[in-house]
C-alpha cells in the first residue's frame, strides 16, 4: 500500500482485542469500537488450552495471564457422588513450554487484554458501534453511532455469534441451538480442588468445575436447554443450586456458595459455522461471529484467538488486501475450525440421545492431537 494502512475493529472481545494488539504490533493503524460501555468486563470464568495459550504470549499477555490463572495438566473424571474414576492428562496443544490448560476468571482474560489494547496505541471508543457501512474497492466508509464516521482499509466484524455486522453484509448463516443449555457461575475454589473435575450423568448432563486462581473457580451445569423466558433471572441461584444437588464432593461446598442470582449465567449452547466465504469485500469476520460451539471440549477462545493470529500474519506480510488474501484467511482457518465446532457438538449429541458408549475420549483424543499443529 502507498499509505500506512487503517483497520477497523468491531467489538472488543477476546478476538478483537487480541487482533488490535498484533495489528498494531505489525504497525497498522487500528480503531476499536465496542458496543458496550463496560468493555464487557465480566463473566464467569474461562479454560484456555495451551494453543489459546500460545496466542496469548503472541499477544505479549501470557505472564500476566499465568500470574492470574491457574495451571492444570488433566481432568479428572468423577461420579456423581465424587469419587474419581480416572484422571485424563491433557494434550500440550501450545506445546511442551506452555500449561496444558489454564483456568482463570473471564474479567481478569478481559482486562488484560484491555489493558494491552491500551498500551498498543490502538484508538478506542467504548458504548459506540456501527450504524452504516459503504463500500467500494479501495475501502469502506463506516457511519457510527455517535454520529461519527470514518474510512478504512479493511473492517474486522469481531463482535460475536449475534454479529449484526455479519447481517449487514449479506451472510446468511445464523447459530443453531443444539438442545443443550449451561448454568454458570463463579465460586470460591475447595482446598483440594487442583485441576477441572467432570462427572457425567446425575441431575444433568455435564457437572464440572475448573479452578480459576489459588482462591477461586467456576462452577456449570449442562442441561437440556429451556425455555429462558420462562425462567425468572431472579431464581437462576435457586435453580443452579437445586440442579447440583444431585452431586456430591466438592460439590457440598460449592453449591452452598451458589447465592447471587446475578452471579448465574445461563446459557443454551449453538452450533454456528459460515460455511461460504467469512468476508464480502472489504468486511471480514473473525471469532465467534463467523463460528462458534459448545464448550465441550474447551476450544471456543482459542480458535478465536488463533483467528487473529492468522488474519494479523496475512495482513501484515502482504502489500495487497484483496479478496484472495481473505480468502486464504477462510481457507486457512476452515478446517481446523470445522473439525472444532463438529467435535464439540458431537460430544453433545451423544449426551442427547444417550449413546452409553460413545467414544469421547477417542474423539477428543483425535481432536487434540491435530491442535498441536500450528494454525
Amino acid at each position: 500500500m502507498t499509505h500506512q494502512p487503517t483497520v477497523l475493529v468491531i467489538g472488543g472481545g477476546t478476538a478483537g482485542n487480541g487482533l488490535a494488539v498484533l495489528l498494531r504490533t505489525a504497525g497498522i493503524a487500528v480503531d476499536l469500537v465496542e458496543a458496550k460501555a463496560d468493555w464487557n468486563a465480566y463473566g464467569s470464568g474461562i479454560t484456555l488450552q495451551g494453543n489459546a495459550l500460545r496466542v496469548l504470549r503472541e499477544i505479549g499477555v501470557w505472564q500476566e495471564v499465568c500470574a492470574q490463572g491457574y495451571s492444570t495438566d488433566g481432568v479428572s473424571i468423577t461420579t456423581p457422588a465424587g469419587h474419581v474414576v480416572f484422571t485424563q492428562q491433557d494434550v500440550h496443544t501450545g506445546g511442551d513450554d506452555l500449561p496444558a490448560t489454564l483456568g482463570m476468571q473471564r474479567p481478569a482474560l478481559q482486562n488484560i487484554l484491555i489493558a494491552a489494547v491500551r498500551a498498543s496505541g490502538t484508538s478506542v471508543r467504548l458504548g459506540c458501534t456501527v450504524e452504516k457501512l459503504a463500500q467500494d474497492a479501495t475501502g469502506v466508509d463506516v457511519t457510527f453511532t455517535d454520529s461519527t464516521s470514518g474510512r478504512y482499509d479493511l473492517v474486522v466484524a469481531a463482535d460475536g455469534v449475534s454479529s449484526s455486522t455479519r447481517d449487514a453484509i449479506g451472510i446468511p448463516d445464523r447459530p443453531v441451538p443444539t438442545g443443550m443449555a449451561i448454568w454458570r457461575t463463579p465460586a470460591p475454589r475447595p482446598e483440594g480442588v487442583t485441576r477441572t473435575h467432570l462427572a457425567y450423568g446425575g441431575t444433568a448432563f455435564i457437572a464440572g468445575f475448573c479452578p480459576t486462581s489459588d482462591t477461586t473457580l467456576y462452577a456449570y451445569l449442562v442441561e437440556a436447554n429451556r425455555d429462558r423466558a420462562a425462567i425468572d433471572p431472579a431464581s437462576y441461584a435457586d435453580e443452579m443450586r437445586s440442579l447440583a444437588r444431585g452431586y456430591s464432593g466438592f460439590w457440598d461446598e460449592i453449591r452452598d456458595t451458589i447465592t447471587d442470582p446475578a452471579q448465574v449465567n445461563y446459557t443454551w449452547f449453538d452450533r454456528h459455522l459460515v460455511e461460504g466465504a467469512w468476508h464480502r469485500g472489504r468486511v471480514v469476520l473473525v471469532g465467534d461471529a463467523a463460528h462458534a460451539c459448545p464448550p465441550t471440549i474447551a476450544q471456543g477462545a482459542a480458535m478465536s484467538l488463533e483467528d487473529a493470529s492468522v488474519l494479523a500474519e496475512l495482513l501484515s506480510s502482504h502489500d495487497v488486501w484483496d479478496d484472495a488474501l481473505l480468502t486464504a484467511y477462510r481457507d486457512r482457518r476452515m478446517p481446523r475450525v470445522r473439525r472444532v465446532v463438529d467435535a464439540s457438538v458431537q460430544i453433545g449429541q451423544w449426551q442427547l440421545d444417550g449413546v452409553r458408549d460413545a467414544d469421547v475420549p477417542g474423539l477428543m483424543g483425535r481432536t487434540m492431537a491435530v491442535l498441536k499443529e500450528l494454525p
